[in-house]
C-alpha cells in the first residue's frame, strides 16, 4: 500500500474521530428512543426510531467539531470514498420501512441490519478491527433479542445497540487519538509527520 493512500486514510480518522462523534449521536438518540418505548405504544415508538436520525446527525457533526483533530483537507483522495460510505445506509431504506409495517417491533433488528452493513467498510477506512465486531454485535444481537421477546422486543433491541455503539465508540475515539492531527486549513496531504511505510503501518490494526 502507498504511503500517500496510508496518510489519506489516516487523515480520514483523526478529521473524523474515527466515526466515534456518530456513534455517540446516533447511540444517544437510540437509547433515548428506547426509553420512550417502555411507554409508547410499539407502532409509535418505532415512527420515532425512523425519525431519530434527523436528531442524531447535526448532533453527530457538532460533536465531531470537538472531537475530530483537524479537517479533512480537499484534495484527500478518499473524500468521494467517505461521502458514499455515509450515503449507502439510503439504498437499505426500504427494508426497514418494510419491517415497521409488518411487525413495527421488528423494527430495531432491521435498522441495527442495516447499519450492520454500512459499518463493515469503515474497517479498512479507518484501519481497525472496532467496526468488524459491531456490525455482527449488533445485527445478531439485535435477532436474537427479538427472537426471545418477540412483541415486546423493541426497546430491549434499542438499548443494546445503544450500548454497542457506545463501547465501540470509545474504542474509535482512542484509536483515532493516537493519530497525527489532520490540517487545520487547504493544503496538501502530506502536512502530516513524515513516516516510513513500516512505521505507519505498525500504528493501526493490519487491516
Amino acid at each position: 500500500m502507498s504511503l500517500d493512500l496510508t496518510r489519506a486514510r489516516m487523515e480520514v480518522t483523526a478529521s473524523s474521530a474515527g466515526g466515534a462523534p456518530f456513534l455517540f449521536s446516533f447511540g444517544l438518540t437510540i437509547f433515548l428512543t428506547g426509553l420512550l418505548a417502555l411507554w409508547l405504544p410499539t407502532k409509535t415508538a418505532a415512527l420515532i426510531l425512523l425519525f431519530q436520525g434527523n436528531v442524531a446527525l447535526p448532533l453527530a457533526f457538532l460533536l465531531q467539531r470537538r472531537l475530530a483533530r483537524g479537517e479533512l483537507s480537499p484534495d484527500n483522495p478518499l473524500r468521494p470514498l467517505s461521502i458514499q460510505l455515509a450515503m449507502s445506509q439510503i439504498a437499505a431504506l426500504p427494508m426497514v420501512l418494510l419491517a415497521f409495517g409488518l411487525a413495527p417491533h421488528a423494527t430495531g433488528v432491521a435498522l441495527a441490519s442495516v447499519a450492520a452493513g454500512h459499518l463493515v467498510p469503515y474497517a479498512w477506512l479507518h484501519r481497525t478491527s472496532i467496526y468488524l465486531w459491531l456490525a455482527p454485535a449488533v445485527s445478531i444481537g439485535t435477532l436474537l433479542i427479538a427472537l426471545e421477546l418477540k412483541q415486546e422486543a423493541l426497546p430491549w433491541t434499542l438499548f443494546y445497540m445503544a450500548g454497542a455503539y457506545a463501547l465501540a465508540g470509545v474504542g474509535l475515539y482512542r484509536h483515532a487519538r493516537g493519530l497525527p492531527p489532520a490540517p487545520t486549513g487547504v493544503g496538501e496531504l502530506s502536512v502530516h509527520p513524515v513516516l516510513s511505510k513500516g512505521a505507519a503501518d505498525k500504528r493501526f490494526d493490519p487491516l
